[in-house]
């Protein structure tokens, strides 16, 4: 039997988001009582929070927004490089050894270990030129476990201008702490999310048998 990894954050209070973004809060809007039957819930959140696809509408003007992207994207082959040892940013030097002749979907472990309960400023972001790399050797999909492919501080969006370029999808914020570099099946559909430039996903990697 296949094994699989849930590679997603999980969605609650005090989870950690981009600085000045939304945070998550929860509450039950209906309680099981003598009055009412069922619990139901309701949650606040940003399009951004934990484990998330970007849509193109995040970084292009006139991209597609979430609900009219491909789900072709998010499921599928994928291999898992580890970066850990990349300083700032993961450059071609850094994960040529690991990258297949041709690759469908590349996910980087950059976290030794995964920070659940705090913001890191501090993050591996991508270079540019390994987003080309990935593109010459046939991905559609680059994914990360730090919370962007770009730097907190970025004005140009020089990783995200290399996707639009190639025309690849984006998941960030996955967590791979117990997931050994190789070849997976990548299963991440984003919701169905009308007009909106993101959406959280849950995130699976099923071992290939």
């Amino acid at each position: 039997m296949a094994k699989i990894w849930d590679i997603s954050q999980t969605l609650r209070q005090g989870l950690p988001v981009w600085p000045g973004d939304t945070a998550f809060s929860s509450h039950f809007h209906w309680e099981m009582s003598e009055e009412c039957p069922v619990n139901v819930g309701q949650f606040s959140l940003s399009c951004h929070s934990g484990t998330h696809a970007d849509a193109p509408a995040h970084y292009d003007a006139q991209g597609k927004t979430m609900e009219a992207v491909s789900l072709d994207y998010y499921i599928g082959p994928c291999v898992v490089i580890d970066a850990t040892q990349a300083v700032g940013w993961v450059k071609p030097q850094d994960i040529i050894d690991q990258l297949p002749d041709q690759v469908e979907r590349v996910i980087f472990r950059t976290y030794r270990q995964f920070p659940h309960n705090e913001w890191r400023s501090d993050f591996t972001a991508v270079a540019s030129e390994t987003i080309d790399l990935l593109a010459e050797r046939g991905a559609c999909l680059i994914g990360i476990d730090s919370p962007s492919l770009d730097p907190q501080t970025s004005k140009t969006m020089r990783a995200h201008n290399a996707v639009k370029r190639h025309g690849m999808a984006i998941l960030e914020g996955l967590v791979l702490d117990d997931v050994p570099a190789g070849a997976y099946e990548l299963i991440a559909p984003p919701l169905k999310l009308d007009s909106l430039d993101a959406s959280p996903v849950r995130a699976l990697l099923r071992s290939v048998v």
